[in-house]
């Protein structure tokens, strides 16, 4: 992997790197490695906030600065903080080596003792219409309108090809474009597709004919900021090829009422789905009153106090995870200790700790569905009888009771305490309340009582989404109607059943127009 330097006193650097389309995960492993190793990125005003936000949790050290000015006033920046010794990252919105400007501020930086990188990105006339589901294939030609490009001679080779014209553009400048298009020898029946915001989950996509275009009509006359319009017979084929606003959770938005810690593997699952994860944290998360208790069990698991250690929550592992960080100790105080969980995401938060759980209930995932395979204590198979219990200050009554009837001595601690987060902002919640959210989903008891609490009751037409039985319980104590609840308990089945069941709904649509 390639390094970058970004040490006082050694040789500075600037390194164009291409943001690609708008998608995070568009960055390619070289962009990543560049940014993770920056001192200051010089970002485009077209990189899109969601690329940014990946900026910063790759390098949450790096100072973002805004490109302003002419390409030799932002090269000259750039070289000035290079000369301290500092990596800067250039990153440009698509590709550099495809951006008019970007290219000046390379020549402008070549004419310094400054050295420069260049990463390349995916350029968005490639990519774009690849996620509009158009195949421009081999002999597209693409241009961008920004560069001042005769849109005339774009027309006749594009008429002479029979092929793929992709322009980017900004969207008040396509309906002169496509007039120059008609003009220059293309019919103004070819077919166009107009995206914006492509590669995002907030991607659209207009389909027209090139006279609609240049007309500004067929609906584009809402179509705003930087588009990118792919232009040929290729856009025939695209109900057949479309794969990502094809997708069963596209465009949808859903309330994701986690702690950020918590909410990322279910938003990036959503997103996978085509979705727009909203992350509102319904708990805080704070350390025990005293830390007397815990300070004990975890000094009890190094000296064999403990035969097994039950984890109900990813808060309980996480807790004892930053307990060991404190006390110097890592996953070997674990040694002959067998460990238990509730639910697959508490599982993978334990084995991402290097360890292997040696039970996870086959059934419900719930304290009731632990104790039906947690085992009876053995007097010669079980050398200690002993069982750690780190939870929340919620009472834990039933699961610690079930372990004493199977003759186990429990030592019930409290490893943290949940607290109502703050009210989301006053938009979130009118939202919630007034129909803004097309789903939500709801992964604890908690997560329903305290978003109602909070932010109230989720509109009737948001579709609710429960991550088990416990949870449906409380959700229907609220009055809300339950949609989806997934046979396993885990966050990857419940937004897999979210889209199966937006799919469903989408097939009954398709039924009732046929």
């Amino acid at each position: 992997m390639t390094r970058f330097r970004k040490t006082v006193g050694s040789a500075g650097r600037v390194v164009f790197v291409g943001a690609g389309p708008g998608d995070p995960g568009m960055l390619t492993a070289r962009a990543t490695a560049a940014l993770g190793e920056a001192a200051q990125v010089v970002v485009d005003a077209e990189v899109p906030a969601a690329v940014q936000d990946a900026v910063r949790g790759i390098n949450p050290d790096a100072e973002i600065v805004p490109a302003e000015g002419e390409p030799a006033e932002v090269a000259k920046a750039a070289v000035a903080a290079a000369k301290g010794g500092a990596v800067v990252v250039r990153l440009v919105a698509g590709d550099p080596y495809t951006d008019d400007a970007a290219i000046k501020e390379v020549q402008a930086v070549g004419r310094t003792s400054v050295g420069f990188d260049v990463v390349p990105g995916v350029a968005p006339v490639t990519a774009v219409p690849a996620f509009a589901g158009v195949a421009a294939g081999s002999t597209a030609l693409t241009a961008d309108l920004r560069s001042g490009v005769d849109v005339g001679a774009l027309a006749g080779a594009a008429a002479a090809t029979g092929g793929t014209l992709v322009l980017r553009a900004a969207a008040e400048e396509l309906p002169d474009a496509a007039a120059r298009l008609v003009e220059g020898g293309l019919s103004g029946g070819t077919p166009v597709v107009v995206t914006t915001n492509g590669s995002s989950t907030a991607q659209k996509s207009v389909v027209a004919k090139l006279s609609a275009v240049a007309e500004k009509a067929a609906g584009l006359d809402s179509v705003t900021g930087q588009v990118v319009a792919t232009i040929g017979p290729a856009v025939d084929k695209r109900a057949r090829m479309s794969w990502w606003e094809s997708r069963p959770l596209f465009g949808w938005r859903v309330l994701v009422p986690r702690t950020k810690d918590q909410a990322a593997a279910m938003s990036d699952r959503l997103r996978a789905y085509g979705a727009v994860p909203v992350e509102v944290p319904t708990i805080a998360v704070e350390p025990p009153r005293s830390p007397a208790q815990m300070d004990r069990a975890v000094k009890g698991l190094v000296t064999g106090r403990y035969g097994w250690i039950v984890f109900t929550s990813f808060n309980s592992v996480k807790a004892v995870r930053e307990k060991f960080a404190e006390l110097g100790l890592d996953a070997r105080a674990f040694a002959g200790v067998k460990v238990a969980c509730v639910g697959e995401q508490t599982a993978d938060a334990v084995r991402a700790f290097g360890i292997e759980p040696e039970l996870v209930p086959t059934g419900e995932q719930s304290s009731q569905g632990l104790l039906v395979d947690f085992p009876e204590y053995d007097d010669v198979l079980d050398p200690i009888d002993r069982v750690l219990l780190p939870h929340a200050d919620i009472a834990t009554e039933v699961l610690a009771a079930g372990l004493v009837e199977r003759g186990w001595e429990v030592d019930d601690v409290t490893a943290y305490r949940t607290v109502r987060a703050a009210p989301p902002a006053a938009s979130v919640r009118e939202a919630i309340k007034g129909g803004g959210f097309d789903a939500v989903c709801f992964t604890s008891s908690s997560t329903v009582r305290n978003l109602v609490g909070i932010a109230g009751k989720p509109h009737a037409k948001t579709v609710v989404a429960v991550i088990g039985p416990q949870t449906a319980a409380s959700a229907q104590e609220f009055g809300l109607r339950v949609d989806v609840q997934p046979e396993t308990a885990a966050v990857v089945p419940l937004v897999d059943a979210l889209a199966e069941y937006a799919l469903s709904l989408r097939e009954a649509e398709d039924g009732e127009g046929a």
